[in-house]
């Protein structure tokens, strides 16, 4: 028996007549999904049914219109209206390109998806925003494959040359930038350095989220995002102690509020607020260019490489998963040898307790 799981659920799939025969379970149970198989089999050897129709697919555009987009929208419009944003740019970028959303899913090859995104390099898009609208076609494929509308998602691949937010700033760099940069950008370039915070978990911080009298030297709490790990307590280095200790002073010692105000529609600090002071303190401390995402992977690069576990590393960045933290995680051979040097010793303790015991 040939069964197969896609997402949460089993398929399973055979050959009858010379027929491929292949169909969702719509369970999560393997033993289940294994029943329903055999039982197809025997109806159709009995003569009970006969081969399938094949069911009706429809074309990308329907089915982002009709599926994709009302289940973006329950989740994220609320939750995390950047996140819906960016499926509402993806999906508006797909529709408007006909010879691709147009076509049945079934039917999209990697030859329609290469047209996409050279139609979109020939209206002179940047590779980010190209990869970006190529990322939404992928999660558009992979749930109408997890929900059973085709059987497998076509394989969507990014250009290269992306300007990625993996950039590294060396201790020197940051010095530079944060003496060059003015307020508020360079307080929240401290604490996004020192904390990795997600640059949207620190324009949000309240003055009613820290806490001077906790730690060693304070504590923050986030209190939103994507997922349960993102609500988490950390604590305040004696760098970001002292920048909010004097934002707060110079506030009149609030209780609540916004920690960086601003006319904007969030009533706080925003992308858009301080795009033109980053683009200056680059400018200023004339380092290499880098998006303000790259402070909280500087910071998660750095804490990978002091030798912090991913568990640990994981739990600190927000990451709902450790897989998402391994990336900074990455042992140094002297680190692996010392390990293997502890062995025999954490042996050797371990059997004088069960001695002792």
């Amino acid at each position: 028996m040939a069964i197969f799981k896609r997402g949460r659920i089993y398929w399973y799939h055979f050959i009858f007549s010379g027929e491929h025969i292949q169909e969702s379970t719509k369970q999560g149970n393997p033993r289940v999904a294994r029943q329903m198989e055999a039982a197809h089999r025997t109806a159709l050897a009995k003569g009970e049914v006969g081969i399938r129709e094949k069911k009706h697919v429809p074309t990308l555009a329907t089915f982002c219109r009709d599926r994709l987009q009302p289940y973006a929208k329950a989740r994220y419009e609320n939750a995390s209206p950047k996140t819906w944003a960016w499926y509402q740019f993806g999906l508006k970028t797909i529709a408007a390109y006909g010879p691709l959303s147009n076509r049945k899913l079934d039917e999209i090859t990697p030859e329609h998806i290469t047209g996409f995104a050279a139609h979109l390099q020939g209206r002179e898009w940047k590779i980010s925003s190209v990869n970006s609208a190529l990322r939404a076609l992928r999660i558009a494929a992979n749930f109408a494959e997890e929900w059973g509308v085709i059987s497998t998602a076509p394989k969507v691949v990014l250009l290269d040359g992306e300007n990625h937010r993996e950039r590294v700033l060396s201790h020197a760099e940051e010095a530079k930038y944060l003496a060059a940069a003015t307020e508020p950008l360079a307080s929240v370039a401290t604490v996004l350095v020192d904390t990795g915070l997600r640059p949207e978990e620190c324009f949000k911080l309240r003055w009613e989220h820290i806490s001077f009298s906790s730690g060693r030297h304070g504590t923050l709490r986030v209190l939103e995002g994507k997922t349960k790990a993102a609500r988490r307590t950390l604590p305040l280095t004696q760098r970001v102690r002292k920048v909010l200790e004097a934002r707060w002073e110079a506030a009149k010692k609030p209780e609540d509020g916004w920690i960086w105000p601003a006319p904007t529609k969030q009533e706080h600090v925003w992308h858009d607020s301080i795009r033109v002071q980053h683009k200056n303190a680059l400018r200023g401390s004339k380092i290499a260019p880098f998006v303000i995402y790259s402070l909280r992977h500087t910071f998660l690069t750095r804490l990978g490489l002091s030798g912090c576990d991913v568990w640990t590393l994981a739990r600190i960045a927000g990451h709902s998963s450790t897989k998402m933290a391994d990336r900074y995680v990455h042992p140094s051979h002297e680190a692996v040898i010392e390990a293997l040097e502890r062995l025999p010793q954490a042996r050797e303790l371990a059997i004088e307790a069960e001695q002792k015991s």
